[in-house]
């Protein structure tokens, strides 16, 4: 059985392996450019591992993974787009490199090759694969579309908040560990075991997220911090400051919300003062150590002896543990 490193390794590898032989080159350069960027490359991961733990080959199912990430990609390609953002993982947009054209044009042909690539499984898996990765890319739209709706709201609920993250977040997570299983030929009670195992850990994972983008160091994250802040994201972090400040608080808090003239470190440091006030680190921290007890049960699940998905649990407690 290989280590989530190890699998990793060869998921780079593939990745930088990957031929880009059609022209025009400019269509081609920005795919081949966001791909090179590196990250952390979960999802493959996770299909990979997800498949591991009943075969060895993974090489067999190598190019679906990539599909994923291809598609995981595209995603952060146009999301960064809609939210004009100057930087991910260090490295300038594909809309800042090039301009907005090029980053729809590219990330459409990315949707694309993420078909292509995913298709390139055994023949008999390929009406099922394409099922559940199809049904999860619209589910990943609807997330979108309601964080944007989200934007223009002021009452957005927890329960809400969390519904939009499963579908923008959680969902690629679990489709790619239960595409794994499934080509590795497992039990369908297990395929939907780790279906809820990845929801759960996608759920954790995108509020680690809201709480580093308020709390990470910028050389680590990758991204600007205090980026929710400044556009008054809709997050964990600001649904329930809102919901918990006190009237001084709250009277605070919707000041900076509405303020159309300030100074942006001002904004953040004043904001990220009044979570701390109100106890919002804590408890998002809580709230991810929840939903990463609720994977742990649904990895329970999974009938296979515990050694065998210890690899999975640990790469699970990476995640939770990350700072970028």
């Amino acid at each position: 059985m290989y280590t989530s490193s190890q699998i990793l390794e060869k998921v780079n590898e593939a990745l930088a392996s990957l031929p880009y032989d059609r022209k025009p080159t400019g269509l081609y350069d920005p795919i081949r450019y966001v791909l090179s960027l590196g990250g952390k490359r979960i999802r493959p991961v996770l299909m990979l591992m997800g498949y591991n733990l009943y075969r060895e080959d993974i090489e067999e199912i190598m190019m679906p993974a990539l599909g994923l990430e291809t598609y995981h990609n595209y995603t952060l390609l146009h999301d960064d787009l809609m939210d004009r953002a100057d930087v991910r993982r260090g490295n300038p947009t594909v809309h800042k490199k090039w301009n907005d054209n090029a980053a729809i044009l590219s990330g459409d042909s990315m949707l694309v090759l993420a078909y292509q690539r995913m298709a390139q499984c055994k023949p008999e898996m390929l009406p099922s694969v394409m099922n559940i990765f199809t049904e999860t890319a619209l589910e990943i739209g609807e997330g979108q579309q309601y964080d944007i709706e989200f934007e223009t709201r002021n009452d957005v609920t927890e329960p809400e908040y969390i519904e939009m993250i499963r579908l923008k977040t959680s969902v690629l997570l679990a489709c790619a560990l239960k595409i794994g299983a499934m080509l590795a030929g497992a039990p369908e009670s297990d395929a939907e075991a780790l279906y809820e195992f990845g929801e759960q850990i996608g759920l954790a994972f995108q509020l680690q997220d809201d709480y580093l983008d308020v709390y990470g160091d910028f050389k680590v994250f990758g991204k600007r911090i205090g980026g929710d802040i400044l556009c008054n994201k809709k997050t964990y972090m600001l649904i329930n400051a809102q919901l918990l400040a006190n009237e001084s608080q709250r009277r605070e808090l919707e000041g900076w919300l509405s303020a159309e003239n300030y100074d942006e470190e001002e904004k953040i440091a004043a904001v990220t003062r009044l979570y701390d006030e109100i106890g919002i680190p804590q408890l998002a921290q809580q709230k991810i150590q929840y939903y990463y007890d609720l994977a742990e049960k649904s990895l329970a699940k999974v009938n296979l002896p515990e050694a065998t998905k210890q690899n999975l649990w640990q790469y699970a407690q990476q995640m939770l543990n990350r700072q970028s």
